[in-house]
């Protein structure tokens, strides 16, 4: 589950990490009163205005921008509320922006000049450990300086089982260049920016940019957080920062129906039961010489009404050009499965793409039985291969 950098900087703050304060606004009239209020408790003189969406590359878009008075702050957060901000990020329509964070400005100047640097905290699946990525580019796509100056990015390995060591967060405070109050206080960052990474269940914490400020403060400027939906059962409170209009309607739809559904760019939609059963169908799919329009595990109990359920939420992409059925009968029998499937294209009514069953397991010969004389324009298989060719045949 992604978060909104405002709600990801309230997760940080209650561990401890220093964030820039902000206020969330809704429109212009909502963005003034909430920079009066920002100056009356911070001081700050001037705002940044910076769209909430879950996409990164913001400001490329236009989607963050500094205000020097509230006149400004009245007008930029007009324009940039309700705008399709578009970025890297993001597709060709963009996304709407909805509500816009009036943030402090803390850049102000002090005794020393102002840094930016990159963190982030996530999982290293190769090794099982955790792992602090960062680097002294801050404020820069971490992919461009992977690319061109890859030896610009550190890594510290934590060891899930003993946790952070404290001569690891020194060490990342060495790595940047720090020296004095700043070293000391992003040793301090550190340690609380990993304890809030485990505590919260996240998948993911990306800081871009972490700040050093004019007075040797450390703080996160912006905060990507993702949160691992596994652990949401222990997090009731984060349930509650789900914002569905960020997320794909369709994707939405079919998590309300118990459906694993994943919507992807390709043209033959995919009804299989099983995660790993769906991953080798994609690439049936693609030997066959179409594209995976979608992921989509149906689960243990493919009856009439699920199979239903699947087909509709299939159909909503204007870009199937055929539907590939592949079900293990483990569990489930085939049998079943298969009069699930003329039930349902029954019930349905008229389904202008082909539809390719494969159905193996118990009660597979029954099940090709029922496919083959159900009257039903459906194609039915038995082997993996049988079923790649009908698949590249309907779409020859």
């Amino acid at each position: 589950m992604n978060l909104h950098e405002y709600q990801g900087k309230d997760i940080l703050a209650s561990f401890g990490v220093r964030i820039q304060r902000g206020i969330v606004a809704k429109n212009a009239q909502e963005a003034v009163a909430a920079a009066k209020q920002l100056t009356a408790e911070t001081g700050t003189s001037w705002h940044v205005i910076k769209a909430q969406v879950h996409a990164g590359g913001r400001g490329k878009g236009g989607g963050v921008k500094l205000a020097k008075n509230l006149q400004e702050v009245e007008q930029i957060s007009g324009q940039i509320i309700g705008m399709n901000l578009i970025t890297p990020q993001t597709s060709a329509e963009g996304k709407k922006v909805h509500q816009v964070l009036i943030a402090e400005d803390v850049y102000y100047p002090g005794e020393s000049e102002t840094s930016e640097f990159y963190m982030s905290v996530l999982l290293n699946r190769a090794t099982g450990r955790n792992m602090i990525m960062y680097s002294t580019e801050g404020g820069m796509d971490i992919e461009t300086v992977a690319e061109q100056t890859p030896h610009l990015i550190f890594t510290e390995e934590v060891d899930p089982s003993v946790g952070l060591m404290p001569f690891q967060a020194r060490r990342v405070s060495f790595n940047l260049g720090l020296e004095g109050l700043a070293f000391k206080e992003m040793t301090k960052f550190v340690s609380a920016l990993y304890t809030a990474y485990v505590q919260s269940d996240a998948s993911l914490f990306e800081i871009n940019p972490v700040l050093k400020t004019s007075d040797n403060k450390i703080m996160a400027v912006d905060a990507k957080v993702t949160i691992d939906d596994n652990a949401l059962y222990r997090h009731k409170d984060y349930k509650d920062l789900r914002d569905l209009r960020e997320e794909n309607p369709i994707e939405v739809e079919a998590g309300a129906l118990g459906l694993n559904y994943v919507d992807l760019d390709g043209n033959v939609g995919c009804m299989v039961n099983g995660a790993g059963l769906a991953m080798a169908t994609m690439d049936l799919i693609k030997q066959a010489g179409g594209e995976p329009a979608n992921f989509l595990d149906v689960g243990g109990t493919a009856d009439a009404a699920r199979v239903e359920a699947a087909f509709k939420i299939i159909l909503k992409d204007p870009n199937v050009k055929a539907i590939l059925i592949n079900i293990f009968g483990g569990i489930v029998r085939c049998d079943r499965v298969a009069q699930g499937v003329i039930d349902a294209y029954k019930n349905m009514g008229n389904i202008n793409v082909p539809i390719i069953v494969r159905l193996q397991g118990t009660n597979a010969d029954i099940a090709k039985d029922l496919i083959d004389n159900s009257g039903l324009d459906v194609l039915s298989a038995t082997e993996f291969q049988e079923a790649a060719d009908k698949v590249h045949k309907v779409l020859a």
